[in-house]
């Protein structure tokens, strides 16, 4: 076990010791707040690019499932946490989490001051860090984070997506849905796949003619990580999707992506949300909801008050900041948080729901203009 050195962009130097091979690793710092879903965590794709803080004191003491990973790989760039736990016990067959970090490449710093460094992160904001176990000067580890760039203004989505589009699901099914992939968990693929759809996910620039001649009843763009911004090709896309008056749905970076397709502006947070129990209120029925959410960047509130097509429908009670949208004259509707998630509450999966009672009554509208009625 050797020594590790945490560093911040502003200066904060941190000193623990790695659990993992001797490697240097930089991005932008975070902290997630759940008490569980380690391994969630560190396989979701939004979280590419991005150092994660656990506020949660012990990590690793249930160990690494193999049914509970969120794409094939680990995404995140680094992680520290204050105690990590190479006994691990659960009823399941697991592996520890040593094990899984030092067979995927990932450096793991622990004995830090977890409290004092997300206090620091929660009141000077986001911002980059280096995470080191090699034998490097702070001189050395400065220049690294000089170099670094920074997550506003970065397009990741590309390197998360899948190269090539793939099929799920029943070919046969009377439901297509078509899953723009900008950093897809497969808990979002599970979630479609029980509800009967044949599931079609294409790469994150797939052209418009590519979706149309897949013929989809429901378009889903997923989650995903870095800035919304860059993603233009992609808007434009959705856009032209949505005017086809194709029933559409947004999570996380794709309610962004939906948000701008729709002239909406997003911007990148002083802190972002990322923890398992978050408030929401849905605006539509009065209910709060314990949400999942992981991301940096979201949508303005006065953007989506100033358009009149655009309905706010959710928010988020700690900042009030917009948590969901609905176009009024299409079949589209987006939320910022993650309802395939469902870490304890199944609060949320109602919108999977709701999107499929959306395509059900397309495909009704369709049939009937057929038969001229």
């Amino acid at each position: 076990m050797n020594k590790a050195i945490v560093m911040l962009e502003d200066g904060p130097v941190f000193y623990g010791k790695s659990e993992g091979a001797a490697m240097t690793r930089v991005g932008e710092i975070c902290f997630n707040t759940g008490m569980t879903g380690y391994q969630e965590v560190f396989t979701d794709p939004s979280y590419y690019q991005q150092i994660v803080v656990a506020t949660n004191t012990h990590i690793g003491n249930y160990g690494i499932s193999k049914d509970e990973s969120q794409s094939g790989s680990v995404k995140i760039a680094g992680f520290i946490c204050k105690n990590f736990n190479e006994i691990h016990s659960r009823e399941r067959e697991s592996e520890s989490l040593k094990t899984y970090f030092d067979r995927e490449g990932i450096l793991a710093v622990s004995g830090i001051d977890t409290r004092k460094l997300v206090r620091h992160i929660r009141e000077q904001g986001a911002m980059n860090a280096v995470i080191t176990s090699e034998d490097k000067t702070l001189e050395e580890l400065q220049a690294i984070l000089k170099a670094a760039p920074a997550m506003k203004g970065m397009e990741l989505a590309s390197k998360v997506s899948t190269r090539e589009m793939y099929e799920l699901g029943d070919k046969n099914s009377e439901v297509r849905v078509a899953v723009l992939d900008l950093g897809v968990k497969k808990s979002i693929l599970n979630h479609l796949l029980n509800k009967g759809a044949l599931v079609g996910v294409f790469p994150h620039d797939t052209s418009l003619e590519k979706i149309t001649e897949w013929k989809p009843d429901g378009l889903l763009v997923s989650n995903g990580p870095g800035d919304p911004e860059p993603l233009v090709e992609q808007a434009e896309m959705i856009k032209a999707v949505i005017d086809q008056n194709v029933p559409a749905f947004g999570i996380c970076l794709g309610h962004q992506v939906i948000s701008l397709s729709q002239g909406l502006e997003t911007f990148k947070m002083f802190n972002g949300h990322r923890g398992i129990n978050h408030p929401v209120k849905n605006l539509i029925t009065g209910k709060c909801e314990v949400t999942s959410q992981n991301h940096g960047f979201a949508v303005t509130k006065e953007s989506a008050e100033r358009n009149k097509e655009v309905e706010v429908t959710h928010v988020h009670l700690n900042d009030n900041t917009v948590a969901g949208i609905r176009l009024k004259n299409k079949p589209v509707f987006s939320v910022q948080y993650h309802p395939e998630a469902s870490p304890g509450p199944n609060d949320s999966v109602y919108l999977f729901e709701q999107f499929f009672d959306l395509i059900s009554k397309s495909k009704e509208q369709a049939a009937a203009t057929e038969k001229g009625e």
